[in-house]
């Protein structure tokens, strides 16, 4: 799971819009006619008779978060939405590199402008046949920049981006506030939206419900949140990464063993899934399944509650973190498929340096640290998701705080359930959880503030913003934002890393891999994504 960056004052109707296993359950009844009723065979797409023109997937993750693109962090929206939706620029799903989707080009003096002018692909359509126009990027932008209206997307385009504007009915201009070369990346987070679609009344609680009208390759023709969201081809589309599919079926399936029996054996009846257990990978590729990994931002981390004593000293924080046996939790339940944080990026991003605190194996340090701090006797209470990796990773901060004398009560629990609580301000101790904002992207500067700024939801959670430390943390990130020599803003990201593993707030344990399978005499062109969900832009059939 992964959740958000922005807002203050968010009361609880919001907080659903944002999070990713979080949201309305309810399926959307007007729009697609397949939402009336109950749930529609989840094999209706992967009969042998279509062959491949028809690919059946499993998501390892739920399907009732938000398909609102400006607000949802759900894996299964934001990967569905990749499919449905365009940005002016998009990425690549393993290098992030920016190519050219709903504009024709990218701009070439990305390094020093404060000006990006970009004009949309001739005959673009939306999936209701109207055409694409300035008009709907600008409006795009209005709800993303506004500051009456709390989106995730702000947190990733407020700090650089001062408005956009339209020059005529197929060029658009965006003013920045300074040069900022990271953000062209970025505009893969904003997905351009039908004005004429979206700024009707009650529109974009639809959207968050499952209401999804793009320009891209696939076009959304049913969305059940507790079962399946199906796609199709979209006959118009003439963007650069064409359907390779006539049709899809995305199934939720968050058990393991049912996910792994989906794709699994003769009645296999799906071709590829995400979020495959680690102790099935050798089974899989047993059964003639390629099983590839993805390493990158995800991880465990612990969150702590610095209003609840002691966790607001830092020592005792740091003394928990201390305490952890990396790595037996990377072997016990991770089964080597994971390393122990050294930093609070991981070690494959390209403004990774290992930080000044690192949190090695030292249960003497931990004992007196909290000795230092005149706490003994500590009882905690770790409330964690219910994320299947994360369960078996328990097991191991127990019994390695149990040795340092501290009694640790585990109460794994449905995400929903558990975030729901940090929403309504109840009181906690620890959080464990899973978290991974390379969904977003891979600059420093992103992954940074998706956890850390002065209003950003994760620190309403540990109600740590209005600390002396957090104020000079939110100092240094905004002078890093602004820095436009490229060198020298990861030196200042790397300075700043340093106090955030030292005061060790919201800071990871273990980041690890990912691993997905697919058929490869059914399926080719996949590439294994460091993060939930799949891209099936460059996939096709095997053959």
């Amino acid at each position: 799971m992964s959740d958000v960056t922005p807002g203050s004052a968010l009361h609880r109707r919001s907080f659903l819009k944002y999070t990713g296993a979080i949201g309305a359950a309810a399926a959307i009844t007007t729009t697609l006619s397949a939402c009336g009723g109950g749930p529609e065979s989840t094999n209706e797409t992967g009969d042998e008779k279509d062959g491949l023109e028809s690919l059946t997937v499993v998501i390892g993750y739920g399907n009732d978060g938000s398909w609102d693109p400006t607000q949802t962090a759900s894996a299964f929206a934001m990967a569905g939405n990749h499919h449905i939706y365009e940005g002016l620029l998009d990425t690549d799903p393993i290098t992030r590199k920016p190519y050219a989707a709903l504009a024709t080009a990218i701009p070439k003096d990305l390094k020093t402008a404060t000006s990006w002018k970009f004009t949309l692909r001739s005959g673009a359509k939306w999936h209701d046949g109207k055409p694409v126009t300035a008009d709907d990027v600008v409006f795009t932008f209005a709800r993303i920049l506004d500051p009456k209206t709390q989106t995730l997307a702000k947190g990733f385009f407020a700090s650089w981006l001062k408005e956009v504007k339209k020059v005529d009915a197929q060029n658009v201009e965006l003013v920045l506030k300074f040069p900022f070369p990271d953000g062209a990346a970025r505009l893969t987070l904003a997905k351009i939206m039908p004005k004429h679609v979206f700024s009707k009344p009650g529109a974009w609680d639809k959207a968050i419900k499952g209401l999804a009208v793009g320009s891209g390759p696939y076009e959304q023709t049913a969305h059940h949140p507790k079962s399946n969201t199906t796609f199709a081809a979209f006959a118009d589309y003439n963007g650069p990464r064409k359907a390779a599919f006539k049709k899809m079926n995305w199934l939720t399936i968050v058990d393991a063993a049912p996910r792994v029996a989906k794709i699994s054996g003769a009645s296999a009846g799906a071709q590829i899934a995400d979020n495959v257990p680690y102790a099935n990978i050798a089974q899989l590729e047993k059964d003639g399944l390629k099983v590839e990994g993805g390493a990158g931002m995800n991880n465990l981390f612990l969150m702590f509650n610095t209003a609840h004593k002691p966790f607001d000293d830092v020592r005792v924080r740091q003394a928990l973190h201390y305490a952890i046996d990396r790595d037996k939790m990377i072997s016990a339940a991770l089964k080597g498929h994971g390393k122990a944080s050294s930093s609070f990026l991981d070690e494959g991003n390209p403004s990774y340096r290992k930080a000044k605190t690192v949190y090695g194996y030292d249960p003497d340090k931990a004992k007196q640290l909290l000795k230092d701090a005149g706490v003994s006797g500590l009882k905690v209470n770790l409330m964690a998701v219910n994320v299947s990796w994360i369960v078996d990773c328990l097991p191991t901060i127990e019994e390695s705080w149990r040795k340092i004398g501290v009694e640790t009560t585990l109460e794994p629990q449905e995400t929903a359930a558990l975030f729901t609580k940090l929403d309504q301000k109840k009181d906690f101790q620890v959080v464990a959880a899973a978290s991974n904002p390379n969904q977003f992207g891979v600059e420093a500067d992103l992954i940074m503030h998706y956890n850390y700024g002065a209003e950003n939801l994760w620190m309403q959670y540990a109600r740590w913003a209005s600390d002396s430390e957090a104020k000079k943390l939110f100092k240094m990130m905004d002078q890093a934002t602004r820095e436009a020599d490229a060198a020298k803003k990861t030196e200042m990201v790397q300075e700043y890393i340093d106090v955030v593993a030292e005061n060790a707030v919201i800071y990871p344990v273990v980041h690890n891999e990912l691993m997905t399978a697919w058929d490869p005499d059914k399926l080719s062109g996949v590439r294994a994504q460091p993060y939930p969900g799949i891209n099936l832009l460059q996939a096709k059939p095997a053959n």
